[in-house]
C-alpha cells in the first residue's frame, strides 16, 4: 500500500471514554513495555492543540483535545497488538472495524499528516511523483478538479504553486503537495 511505510506502520484511532484519554495513553504504554510488544505499537498520541485564553488579563495557553474520547495508535496491526490494544482498560474499541473480530482500517496519510501537522509532529517528507514544469490535477481545495503547471515546490512545507487557467488568465494557486497529482500525458 501507498500509505504504509516500510515497516507497516500505519495510524489507527481508538475509541475511549471521554475525559480518560491520558489514563488509556498510560495504560497503553505500560501494557505495551510489559508485554514487550514495542517493535508493534510506536506512538500513542492524543490529538490536542493550545488555545489562548485571556483570564484575569493575563494571557493563558491551554492545551485543549481536538476530539474527546479518541486516542492515535501507530502500530503494526497483528493479531497479538490489536488484541492488546482493544482489550485495555478504558479502549472502547477501534474506528473502523466492522465488530464481529473484523480489524479496523488505518487512516491514509492525507488524512493524519493535517492532524500532525496541526499538533506540530513533522510526518516523513511527501513523495512526489512531479516536478516544477510538469502537469497537475488539484485534487482538493476551490481549484479540485483542474489541471495546471507545477511553479514552484517547497518540500519543507509540503507545498506547492500551480498555475490554473481561470478565466483565461494563469492564477497561482497554494496547495499541498498531497493535493496533487501528476497528469500523464
Amino acid at each position: 500500500m501507498a500509505d504504509m511505510n516500510d515497516e507497516g506502520r500505519m495510524w489507527y484511532v481508538v475509541n475511549t471514554y471521554s475525559g480518560h484519554e491520558n489514563k488509556v495513553k498510560d495504560n497503553l504504554e505500560k501494557r505495551i513495555e510489559s508485554m514487550g510488544l514495542q517493535d508493534l505499537v510506536f506512538n500513542i498520541l492524543i490529538p490536542t492543540h493550545i488555545e489562548t485564553e485571556i483570564k484575569d488579563g493575563k494571557k493563558v495557553n491551554k492545551e485543549k483535545n481536538i476530539w474527546p474520547g479518541y486516542v492515535l495508535v501507530e502500530m503494526i496491526m497483528t493479531d497479538e497488538a490489536w488484541y492488546v490494544v482493544r482489550n485495555t482498560p478504558g479502549v472502547t474499541g477501534f474506528i473502523g472495524s466492522s465488530g464481529g473480530g473484523a480489524k479496523p482500517f488505518p487512516l491514509a496519510k492525507h488524512e493524519i499528516d493535517p492532524i500532525l501537522k496541526k499538533m506540530g509532529i513533522h510526518t516523513s517528507a511527501v513523495e512526489i511523483n512531479f516536478d516544477i514544469g510538469d502537469e497537475v490535477k488539484l485534487l482538493s481545495g476551490p481549484f479540485a478538479g483542474k489541471t495546471g503547471k507545477v511553479d514552484s515546490i517547497d518540500k519543507e512545507k509540503e507545498t506547492g504553486v500551480v498555475l490554473v487557467e481561470f478565466f483565461g488568465n494563469l492564477t497561482p494557486v497554494d496547495t499541498d503537495l498531497i493535493s496533487m497529482e501528476k497528469v500523464e500525458v
